[in-house]
């Protein structure tokens, strides 16, 4: 090219503007890790996540509040709980009153994933795991219905205490029905939210006889 020949490689070009690296702006989440955190922060902050699903439940109304952050630690210490306390003798006695631990611990898990896989089918948008985490922590009603059976149970066994046992059964049986259908309600189709409730109906509904008809060694 004409011209060209007269201009030097090694001349100084002056440029102007910046060149600068666009950086996205972090939030203070982004930057939070628990990597270097201390194992009694992370427990406590766990515990505390933990308390307040349980008082979502216990004050049941349509919220997403299990369904963002889930987890399963509530619902494995309500399971064994429960378990335990339908336990009723040795773990090697067959005529205890009760189911034996296992029974209880499979009854109640393979239940959830029973339900949690219906769901899936009929269109939910609800995850498998998210579904679990409800379904689990409603089941502390139920729980504390087993407790309070107990206490009943250490007074006598007679009509008096059935009555009371009933009563009690029923109304935390209804408790974690109405729970879990509140927060499971709009992640379903609108015209197979029958379809979805029935298995969760049955499922606490069998819980719930379990407790109701246990009677201590």
């Amino acid at each position: 090219f004409p011209g060209l020949t007269d201009v030097s490689i090694s001349e100084d070009i002056p440029v102007e503007g910046e060149i600068t690296v666009p950086v996205g702006s972090h939030s203070p989440d982004e930057d939070f890790s628990t990597l270097d955190e201390p194992v009694r922060e992370t427990i406590m902050r766990d515990l505390k996540a933990v308390g307040k699903k349980f008082v979502h439940v216990m004050y049941p109304k349509k919220s997403s509040a299990l369904l963002r952050d889930w987890d399963l630690w509530g619902p494995l210490v309500l399971c064994v709980s429960l378990a335990l306390m339908l336990q009723g003798g040795s773990a090697d006695s067959r005529d205890d009153g009760g189911p034996q631990f296992a029974e209880v611990f499979v009854i109640i898990w393979f239940g959830a994933v029973v339900i949690t896989l219906n769901s899936k089918l009929l269109g939910g948008t609800i995850s498998f795991f998210q579904s679990l985490c409800v379904l689990g922590y409603c089941v502390l009603p139920l729980t504390v219905a087993m407790l309070v059976c107990r206490l009943v149970l250490l007074a006598g066994s007679g009509t008096i205490s059935f009555i009371i046992r009933l009563i009690v059964v029923i109304a935390m049986f209804g408790w974690s029905t109405l729970a879990s259908t509140a927060f499971l309600a709009d992640s379903q189709p609108p015209n197979r939210k029958a379809l979805v409730v029935y298995p969760i109906f049955l499922f606490y509904f069998v819980i719930s006889w379990m407790i109701l008809t246990f009677t201590p060694q």
